[in-house]
């Protein structure tokens, strides 16, 4: 009996071990995608920015 509890113990472990690989890795690439977006959003902040200074300089000049 007692082995027994102690396999069902063993795999209720090794299947919440898995559980929280899978939330791990999940976890990681969300991470990894939303670097990727901030840096796609700050290269269009900086190319909205540049335009918005050339617009400024052009009708300055007026």
């Amino acid at each position: 009996m007692k082995n027994s509890l102690k396999s069902h113990e063993a795999d209720i472990l090794t299947s919440e071990l898995a559980n929280l690989r899978e939330r791990i890795n999940r976890t990681e690439f969300a991470i990894e995608r939303t670097e990727e977006m901030l840096a796609k959003n700050n290269t269009l902040r900086r190319k909205i920015r540049t335009a918005v200074e050339a617009a400024d300089r052009f009708s300055s000049r007026r």
